[in-house]
């Protein structure tokens, strides 16, 4: 039987789905995100087209060690993560650092609920890591680097100092701000809308309109 290294996020379900494998699997957690851009430096080459320069974090410091000793000794390893961008994206960091320790084959797999059957239903078909959702989580991370370093100087400048923006808080002040703006620049200028009942000259009832045009034009009644 070959040998299986399962690895998850979180060590309760690693502790979960080891329960529901066979003795031929190893079941680890690597503890969330083992790379991510620098924390002291802006991470990010523009020249060279946004490249990110990753480094392990922390917690890959502290799960890596084991993990790459059991990929070694591995045949088939399984990448268990989140079933979104971010564990995506956590797949591909694992298999971009642990390709270097193993000639394992690496695969995918997802569960949206950790029971024994939807965990044996994700083995059956293992898939590969999507590309387009590692892209995607990347290119979030990218511009969350690059407007937080070159915004959020100006506000601890100009503001208060530890404030912070992002990629989206940053937009959405932009437009409350324009938007404010137009507020403050509006001057208001009294109108009306004319409505009249009428009643033709050959029946009984009468009828309402509202005046749309004079003289071809959109009337524009003021208060002079």
């Amino acid at each position: 039987m070959p040998q299986k290294l399962v690895i998850v996020e979180s060590p309760t379900k690693a502790r979960t789905i080891n329960r529901f494998l066979d003795r031929d699997s190893e079941v680890m957690a690597c503890m969330g995100h083992i790379r991510d851009l620098p924390q002291k430096t802006i991470g990010v080459d523009i020249s060279e087209g946004f490249k990110p320069q990753y480094v392990i974090t922390a917690n890959g410091k502290k799960s890596l060690k084991q993990i790459k000793e059991n990929a070694k000794k591995a045949d088939e390893i399984y990448l268990a993560t989140d079933p979104d961008r971010e564990g995506e994206a956590i797949a591909w960091h694992l298999k971009e650092v642990l390709q270097q320790e193993t000639n394992a084959g690496f695969y995918r797999v997802a569960f949206h609920e950790i029971t024994k059957d939807a965990v044996a239903e994700s083995f059956k078909d293992p898939d590969v890591i999507d590309d387009n959702k590692v892209e995607a989580q990347q290119a979030r991370r990218i511009i969350d680097r690059l407007v937080g370093y070159k915004v959020s100087p100006l506000l601890w400048q100009h503001i208060q100092k530890g404030t912070s923006a992002g990629r989206v808080q940053t937009v959405a002040l932009r437009i409350v701000c324009d938007r404010e703006r137009e507020i403050q620049k509006f001057v208001p200028q009294e109108y009306w809308n004319l409505t009249g009942t009428f009643r033709p000259a050959e029946v009984s009832q009468t009828f309402q309109a509202a005046l749309v045009k004079l003289d071809g034009k959109k009337p524009n009644i003021g208060d002079g």
